[in-house]
């Protein structure tokens, strides 16, 4: 069909749009387009059930938040199923759930996400909620109010009454001085008692526009379609001209630094994080690879060494780990942790996982077991595409970070390539004390944090 059949100019032209920006069509059945307005789509067809998956990531988390305002990022998150003047408060996952469907939402430190998982030929009419709420949400002080008690509440249930959470939390503060990690996703409670709903409104007005968004739908959808679709929905929103930031750099650290917590628990729980660098680039420095692979022959299955020497061989720990996320916007940290069985002490076990690093950065590892750590963590890798959801969970994940879908088969295959030696060289060099936070939870009894916790005469605020 030639243009001059189609009646409508207008709609000619966005077709050739669509059909130039959208990459070729790849055996992994992904696509891409871009908007006038800024929004990038991406596809991923995959008809093996008649469902789809509608995500919208917003590249803004608690990173680009600013002091006294700590947890507004999660706050808008919530804020957002508060309704527009088209849609009341609630309704928005009320329909969801009436065409059998389900949504939800999830803010981190580099990212806000929304999603619908719902049957195929109700795709439309998400688009259409969700473009509703992209730049027409109604802050209502009413609701504003409601629902900062239940933020604050989450905080409580979810970090101030678990021990080993607010250890997490304390650690980064203290790992990272300057950068904005520092600050916890949930948001300080005092920046949460003093939050305004004008705080969410200007936070919602900056950072939720379509130049600042990635729309990700996956499922038995074809992709010409999808692109239609969203440009009838999302095609007519402005953009936002996003404020200007300046680099965010973690000054180099100079010195170990330790903190402990006092806490309701049993026993202590040990952790200790150090500094270590990101991807940035796919083809960059293999240094973030091979400490993933270390990461993986440490604690990546049930024979992996620190399970396996720790606790069934020296019977030292009740339970000990190892966790390493290379892809963030901004720094990485590596993190082994544990808890200490009845009679050992919290240093004995930080003397033993420090052990663990010096055996490897001296006599390295064997080949079969850094191939047993690659299949496994391959393996996982590949189970995330099982789902339509968790090939959006991937892809979006990937796009609001920076890189392309097309780089998870590359940095598949870069992890592939790992050698021995690079990960000796890995924990030769990123392990020393002068990159290392040790936080320690030092346990109180229960009685004791009762009596501490117990309401006194004068009147508290709320």
């Amino acid at each position: 069909m030639t243009c001059t059949r189609i009646r409508s100019l207008r709609h000619c032209a966005l077709l050739l749009v669509c059909a130039l920006s959208a990459l070729a069509a790849r055996a992994d059945g992904v696509f891409e387009t871009t908007l006038k307005n800024g929004l990038k789509i991406i596809v991923k067809e995959d008809h093996r059930a008649p469902v789809a998956v509608q995500m919208v990531w917003y590249r803004v988390g608690g990173m680009d938040e600013t002091d006294g305002v700590s947890g507004v990022a999660h706050l808008l998150e919530h804020m957002m199923f508060k309704g527009t003047p088209k849609v009341g408060a609630g309704e928005f996952s009320r329909r969801v759930a009436a065409v059998g469907g389900r949504d939800n939402a999830f803010t981190g430190s580099d990212y806000t996400a929304y999603f619908q998982q719902i049957p195929k030929e109700k795709l439309t009419d998400m688009m259409a909620l969700e473009a509703d709420r992209m730049r027409h949400l109604t802050v209502a002080p009413e609701e504003f109010a409601q629902e900062i008690k239940v933020v604050m509440e989450e905080r409580r249930l979810r970090t101030e009454d678990n021990p080993n959470a607010l250890l997490f939390e304390q650690t980064r503060a203290v790992a990272f001085q300057a950068h904005p990690y520092r600050r916890p996703v949930i948001g300080w409670m005092n920046d949460l008692e003093n939050m305004t709903a004008a705080d969410a409104k200007a936070w919602y007005e900056i950072w939720y526009a379509p130049n600042n968004a990635t729309l990700v739908v996956s499922g038995d959808v074809a992709h010409e379609a999808v692109f239609k679709l969203a440009a009838r929905h999302y095609g007519g929103l402005k953009p936002q001209k996003p404020p200007a930031q300046k680099p965010q750099r973690e000054p180099e650290q100079k010195g170990l630094r330790r903190l402990t917590v006092k806490g309701p628990a049993e026993l202590p729980y040990l952790l200790m994080a150090w500094k270590a660098p990101g991807i940035t680039r796919i083809d960059g420095t293999v240094e973030p690879f091979a400490l993933n692979m270390l990461a993986a022959i440490l604690d990546g299955h049930a024979s992996a060494r620190l399970p396996r020497r720790l606790v069934r061989e020296k019977q030292m720990a009740i339970s000990v780990g190892a966790s390493y996320d290379p892809l963030n916007r901004g720094p990485a940290l590596f993190y082994l942790y544990g808890t200490p069985v009845p009679g050992q002490t919290p240093e004995a076990l930080e003397a033993a996982l420090k052990a663990e690093i010096a055996d490897i950065a001296q006599n390295g590892v064997e080949a079969a077991e850094l191939a047993r750590a690659k299949a496994q963590l391959l393996a996982a890798e590949t189970y995330k595409r099982d789902s339509v959801f968790g090939q959006a969970m991937e892809i979006g994940a990937m796009a609001i970070l920076g890189f392309a879908y097309r780089d998870i088969d590359a940095m598949n295959a870069r992890l592939e390539a790992v050698t021995t030696e690079e990960v000796r060289t890995a924990a030769q060099s990123w392990f020393n004390d002068d990159s290392l936070t040790v936080g320690l939870l030092q346990p109180t009894p229960l009685a004791e944090t009762e009596a501490a916790s117990a309401p006194s005469a004068a009147p508290t605020r709320r």
